[in-house]
């Protein structure tokens, strides 16, 4: 018997826009894995503590309904005031061209909801979209895959610099309830150029439903990516998220995650420097309560020469919250002079919420400065002590404490607009922290 998700492969390869037949052939044999592997197992080591029997106990299909209609003034709160910037708005899974934006761009730029690049140009993704994120990696990838009907198109020329950012809005309303979108996006920054993304995943209700979104962003030779991805989903949904970085000889990556939203969240990075000189870092935030599960997965490769990176990841988790880090460092052979740098942190402000942290080191060159570190605990009772000593009661203290240890990360993410919206966000959490 078919499943949902066939059915949906089946309805999307007949009425799916472009007939290209790379692009049939890419989307069939992603199926077929699929259906040969499943989803990941808690046999699998990189799945083993995130709960996904709510998502595969079930079958989400995949969204409809008209994108253009929006309850009045429901986007607005995950839109953000930053000058000069070119918005793409989609509402589940499909593109809102009314509610886009696109602020002028210089020559040699191509902007695009990835639908309509595909619909109007498909030979210039061939070979190119599925080859970094590759369906073989899990069976949320491959389902991605099979169903990813739209998403982000950038290509931006040679020595082109965007001076102002591109902000993509994924956005699941009510009609969502039960229903599964596949957002698929694709940069591409030829060598010498400059961009930066900033991807949202926002529920503008709070409903059950699935988000399984993939990122594939190219950076070629001396160029430069600023990458944001900012995670506000109804807390009753599901959030499966999957970037891949691929750097070329003298390029730099920023890389911000913030993830707020979710009852199983989970977001993956996966950096490849594939070229000597190349810098990346990775930032990330999380904030769990209630039931949540949130778990960040990054990955990174150093395979050549002269490279280094930086990664910090922070999380506070309140009430019964989970949280999961699984960070790993892989240096080849050829990999001398790597300086890879590694800090994951957690706050617990429960008794009854828990991290899972696993930093990893492999390492196979012999000259190389490589660290990591994991913590885990509640709130310096010093700290507190000494805020007490000074006049300030026992909640102010631990919203003083707690943010805090956030701003470390939030402090660091570009633009005052974004910057100040989500400290605002998790201020908003914190005044709900009662004195322990």
């Amino acid at each position: 018997m078919s499943t949902v998700y066939t059915q949906d492969h089946e309805k999307l390869q007949q009425n799916g826009g472009s007939k290209a037949l790379w692009l049939q052939g890419l989307r069939a044999t992603a199926l077929d894995r699929f259906r040969t592997a499943g989803f990941p197992t808690a046999q699998d080591e990189d799945w083993r503590f995130t709960n996904l029997q709510p998502i595969t106990s079930r079958e989400f299909p995949r969204a409809g309904g008209d994108p253009t209609e929006f309850a009045t003034g429901a986007l607005e709160p995950f839109l953000y005031d930053v000058p000069g910037a070119s918005t793409l708005v989609f509402l589940n899974g499909r593109f809102v061209p009314a509610r886009s934006t696109l602020a002028p761009l210089p020559a040699g730029v191509t902007l695009r909801h990835l639908a309509g690049a595909l619909s109007a140009e498909p030979a210039m993704l061939d070979g190119q979209l599925g080859h970094y994120a590759r369906a073989e990696q899990n069976g949320f990838t491959a389902l991605n895959t099979a169903l990813a009907g739209d998403g982000l198109y950038l290509h931006v020329a040679r020595d082109v610099e965007v001076t102002s950012p591109i902000h993509v809005v994924f956005a699941t309303d009510s009609r969502g309830r039960g229903t599964a979108t596949y957002p698929r996006n694709f940069i591409r920054l030829e060598r010498g150029s400059r961009a930066a993304v900033i991807e949202s995943y926002v529920g503008l209700a709070d409903d059950a439903y699935l988000t399984n979104a993939v990122t594939e962003a190219v950076i070629e030779e001396g160029a430069r990516l600023e990458h944001t991805r900012v995670q506000r989903e109804s807390e009753q949904a599901f959030h499966i998220g999957t970037t891949h970085l691929h750097q070329g000889r003298d390029s730099r990556v920023q890389s911000f995650a913030v993830t707020l939203g979710g009852l199983v969240a989970r977001n993956t990075i996966d950096m490849v420097l594939d070229g000597p000189g190349s810098h990346g870092q990775m930032l990330g935030f999380y904030f769990g309560r209630g039931q949540q599960e949130i778990g960040n997965h990054t990955s990174i490769l150093h395979s050549h020469p002269n490279c280094d990176t930086r990664e910090i990841y922070k999380g506070i988790l309140d009430d019964r919250a989970h949280g999961i880090f699984n960070g790993k460092i892989y240096v080849t052979p050829d990999a001398q002079k790597t300086d890879a740098k590694q800090t994951n942190r957690a706050l617990l402000l429960s008794d009854q919420a828990r991290v899972n942290t696993k930093p990893q080191l492999e390492i196979f060159a012999d000259d190389v400065k490589c660290t990591h570190g994991a913590t885990v605990g509640a709130l310096d009772a010093t700290a507190a002590f000494y805020l007490k000593s000074r006049g300030i009661g026992p909640v102010l203290g631990r919203k003083i404490l707690t943010y805090a240890f956030a701003a470390e990360v939030l402090e660091e993410l570009p633009y005052p607009a974004l910057r100040e919206s989500l400290e605002a966000v998790v201020m908003s959490r914190l005044e709900g922290l009662a004195p322990r």
